[in-house]
């Protein structure tokens, strides 16, 4: 196996060098894809590459979303021959504490998609909580499964080769609906999928860039999209389901 990190970034100057600074110790490949970041965020970013020859930054001309740079990443961490890759948030939000874990993990399991399943303390916004109850009704239904215990938590490896066969072959959500979308499609191409309890936080002044509104009408579109995609599968999904039963 042949391991590396990646960040996507948009505007998070305060956290990013400190996430980058706990990577450093694993003496893998760190991917810092910058989203169309602000004049302050990039100054924070243009110094990073010089703690080790092992960071790589790589510049989107735009905002595209957290999905625009995921993919970006995934497709740079192909090119140069990972064979699986960390996502994680540029924020602090994640526990840097369960990484060796993940890497287990994923030694054990090399075909899995390896996701954390968040536990949340009292920072977690009450919308925010009630949103993911309704992603993770909907996500149930569009896999006939209990399999997917979260799928909205951006901290997870991603097996390279079926990502990238995964972006090639359809245009996915490239927005707050990425994460969820390709964690059901890769289950759709039975991609084994595990998960690792972690401690997630809001950090307090953190910054949020779920857009409410237009957000949660593209993660509509998507839950939509999906339904119908869950439909023409029903027959494999439920084979699936009763041959593991």
């Amino acid at each position: 196996m042949a391991n590396g990190f990646i960040i996507p970034i948009y505007n998070h100057h305060e956290t990013i060098a400190a996430t980058v600074t706990s990577l450093l110790p694993y003496q893998l490949p760190v991917i810092i894809v910058d989203d169309g970041s602000d004049h302050l965020t990039k100054a924070v970013l243009a110094k990073l590459p010089a703690l080790s020859d092992l960071i790589h930054l790589i510049t989107l001309p735009q905002n595209g979303g957290k999905g625009a740079a995921v993919s970006a990443g995934i497709r740079y961490a192909a090119g140069y021959g990972l064979s699986h890759v960390l996502q994680i948030d540029a924020d602090g939000q994640h526990n840097m504490d369960d990484i060796p874990e993940f890497w287990q993990l994923s030694a054990l399991y090399p075909s899995a998609l390896i996701s954390g399943q968040p536990i949340y303390d009292n920072s977690m916004p009450l919308g925010r909580r009630l949103g993911r109850q309704i992603t993770h009704f909907w996500v149930h239904i569009e896999t006939l499964s209990l399999a997917i215990k979260d799928s909205m938590l951006g901290l997870r490896i991603y097996p390279v080769a079926p990502t990238v066969a995964l972006l090639d072959s359809v245009r996915l959500g490239q927005r707050m609906d990425f994460d969820i979308e390709i964690m059901v499609r890769l289950y759709w191409q039975q991609v084994p999928v595990k998960f690792i309890p972690t401690r997630v936080i809001y950090p307090r002044g953190g910054r949020s860039h779920f857009k409410m509104l237009r957000d949660n009408w593209l993660i509509t579109k998507m839950h939509t999209r999906l339904f119908f995609g869950m439909l023409k599968r029903a027959p494999e999904l439920l084979c699936r389901k009763w041959s593991h039963n």
